[in-house]
Order: structure tokens, then C-alpha cells, then sequence
């Protein structure tokens, strides 16, 4: 556990979730699922205006190993997909909890972010999933 992810909720598919305080959040991949995926070489990033529903795959990653989805931790409208990421991909390899952000959304409901797991519980999961 980081300084970084302190602060940050997760799902166990492995995405990241930080609640921006004014309703939104801002949405990436752990660390660890960079780390499986190795390095990136595509993004593509949600469609502002897009609705999605929690567990929704939302995007795509993919790297020289695996394409992957990456899913709506929760409910709401996509504000937002991180267009850094389409001309660098790697910023979710070098920076995952910050520059490699891949979507921001407002929330249907701001309460379903206490059923996202905490940093300890991520990584508790983590470690178990890894035995």
C-alpha cells in the first residue's frame, strides 16, 4: 500500500476509483493490472455522455500481452475519457494512480462508493488472488 492509494476505493476487476468530491470520480487500473498487463500500447477511453451501469465493460486496454476491459466500478455518466492516453498509452504503465487515469464520471449515487473495498481490503485481495 502506497501514500497514492490511501485514499482510493477498488473493485476487484482490478480498477481504481477516486471520489473528487463534488460527485465525480476519477477512474484508472491498479497498478497491479498494469503490472499483468505489461506494457501498453492502445487505450481506448470511454465516450463522454456515455451512461454505464456498475460491472458495464467500459474501455479497452491493451498491451503487448493481452487486450483487456476495463469496467464501471459504479453507476453514472462518463464526463470525460483521458485522451493522453490515446497518443501515450504508457502513462498507465509509468504513472497508473495519476497522469494514467482513464475516465472520469459523475455517480448516480454517491453512496454506492462505500461498496468499493478500501486500499487495505484491495490489497488483502490482492495477495490472496496472487496464493
Amino acid at each position: 500500500m502506497t501514500e497514492q492509494t490511501t485514499d482510493l476505493k477498488f473493485t476487484q476487476s482490478h480498477e481504481w476509483v477516486k471520489d473528487n468530491g463534488d460527485g465525480s470520480v476519477t477512474v484508472g487500473i491498479t497498478e497491479h493490472a498494469q503490472e499483468l498487463l505489461g506494457d501498453l500500447v492502445f487505450v481506448e477511453p470511454p465516450e463522454a455522455g456515455a451512461h454505464v451501469s456498475a460491472g458495464d465493460a467500459c474501455a479497452v486496454v491493451e498491451s503487448v500481452k493481452a487486450a483487456s476491459d476495463v469496467y464501471a466500478p459504479l453507476s453514472g455518466e462518463v464526463i470525460e475519457g483521458n485522451d493522453a492516453l490515446t497518443d501515450s498509452p504508457e502513462l498507465i504503465n509509468q504513472d497508473p494512480y495519476g497522469d494514467g487515469w482513464v475516465f472520469r464520471m459523475s455517480l448516480d449515487n454517491d453512496a454506492d462508493l462505500t461498496d468499493l473495498m478500501d486500499a487495505k481490503a484491495y490489497f488483502a485481495y490482492v495477495e490472496a488472488e496472487d496464493s
